[in-house]
């Protein structure tokens, strides 16, 4: 698997556009996009540093995945998230290697990337998203 550096940090928010203003106007990141991802139940700001993003993450509602995870920990870090050149070798590598996913096979993400999950208990607590550009 070849990882070519850090796509994004995956920030869990209850509202983003309460945030918007620290990204964009203090820290001066630019504003790349926001898209709603209904499958995921999730709204996303993506602001790009020019060497990775950060994105911002934000429940459609109450049962999405960001929803039950703000309500367990609080807004904060969900995720990083590492672009690979082929997600669907380094699926195969790391199902071989005995690591558990969340998800066995891509499925299309923000900004048309396909991505994956690595579950957790697989990496020391941290959720890890592999992306793949479209």
């Amino acid at each position: 698997m070849k990882i070519t550096g850090i796509e994004h940090v995956g920030i869990a928010q209850v509202e983003i556009e309460s945030k918007s203003d620290f990204w964009q106007t203090i820290l001066g990141i630019t504003d790349k996009s926001s898209e709603v991802i209904s499958e995921q139940g999730v709204k996303t700001d993506i602001y790009d540093t020019g060497q990775g993003k950060i994105e911002l993450l934000e429940a459609l509602d109450e049962n999405s995945p960001i929803a039950r995870y703000i309500n367990k920990k609080g807004p904060g870090i969900h995720h990083i998230c590492l672009a690979v050149e082929d997600i669907t070798t380094a699926l195969a590598e790391l199902k071989e290697a005995g690591i558990e996913l969340i998800d066995n096979e891509p499925r299309v993400g923000a900004e048309g990337f396909l991505i994956a999950f690595i579950h957790p208990r697989s990496t020391g607590g941290i959720l890890v998203e592999l992306a793949q550009k479209p």
